[in-house]
């Protein structure tokens, strides 16, 4: 049996259901009533409650720890480590300092671990599908911040990987996209797979800084995400080939995450916005 956490997220209903194809028991822990693949197993939880991690007779947890903070997950971990022999955990590349000293833990909890630091998922750009549907245009500073995109699937099939096969213990992923792509160049993308063009319009970051305390996101993470792109636009992401040393085959381009998304994009019905 796999524990999967965080199910119902952008990358954990992808580990379900790869999990799934590949004929292995699964069990989700979710925070809020979702609708699990029919095959899986289904428990409501939250991940910070050590009592409500479902692991009785569960043999690896896929683990996403969704704070800001890694106060609560050594308790945590404790009562995966009483059940469990094996542990993938989803940081990101970024590596914030509660990020760092959750895989401290996770490296000292007992069990077997692979770390995956994905960098900046394709789906991000989810937040320009309104905007490119009413016209056509993205404006947001830093049109020129480079970024690798992964398809979550990509992360999920690597996860899988490391959930069910041996060869990962003790193993950090940095895992991205086959290319560098700037802000400016994903929209053309996007247009591109919408059959219309998408046009960026380059913002200040005082405006757009602006924009977001105005829609209510906190200060520090107004600032966190300016200082990011900003540090992006001094040349081409890294790409590795991680996706592929573990699955055998090339990671998605970012046109190919594009065209299937395109309904969000387009207009029309489209999980993602539903």
């Amino acid at each position: 049996m796999i524990l999967v956490t965080g199910a119902s997220g952008t990358v954990g209903r992808h580990v379900t259901a790869h999990l799934l194809e590949a004929g292995e028991r699964v069990r989700t822990l979710t925070r809020r009533p979702a609708d699990p693949p029919p095959a899986a197993e289904s428990v409501l939880g939250d991940v910070s409650v050590p009592g409500d991690l479902p692991v009785d007779g569960v043999e690896a947890v896929f683990l996403i720890w969704p704070f800001a903070s890694a106060e609560g997950l050594e308790a945590v971990l404790a009562r995966a480590a009483g059940q469990a022999r094996r542990v993938v955990y989803l940081s990101s590349a970024a590596v914030r300092e509660h990020e760092r000293q959750a895989e401290r833990l996770i490296e000292a909890s007992g069990m077997e671990w692979t770390v995956l630091r994905p960098h900046a998922f394709a789906a991000n750009t989810l937040r320009w599908a309104e905007r490119i549907r009413a016209g056509g245009v993205v404006r947001e500073p830093y049109g020129r911040a480079a970024m690798s995109l992964i398809h979550e699937r990509d992360i999920a099939a690597v996860a899988v990987r490391a959930l069910t096969r041996p060869g990962h213990t003790g193993t950090v992923y940095e895992l991205t996209g086959p290319h560098s792509l700037t802000q400016a160049e994903q929209a053309r993308v996007i247009g591109e797979a919408i059959g219309r063009p998408v046009r960026w319009q380059e913002d200040s970051p005082a405006e757009a800084r602006r924009r977001m305390l105005e829609r209510g996101w906190p200060p520090e993470a107004v600032d966190g995400i300016l200082r990011a792109q900003a540090a992006m636009t001094h040349g081409p992401a890294p790409v590795t080939a991680a996706v592929e040393q573990v699955t055998g085959r090339p990671a998605r381009t970012f046109a190919s995450w594009a065209a299937e998304h395109a309904p969000a994009f387009a207009g029309g019905r489209h999980p993602a916005l539903s």
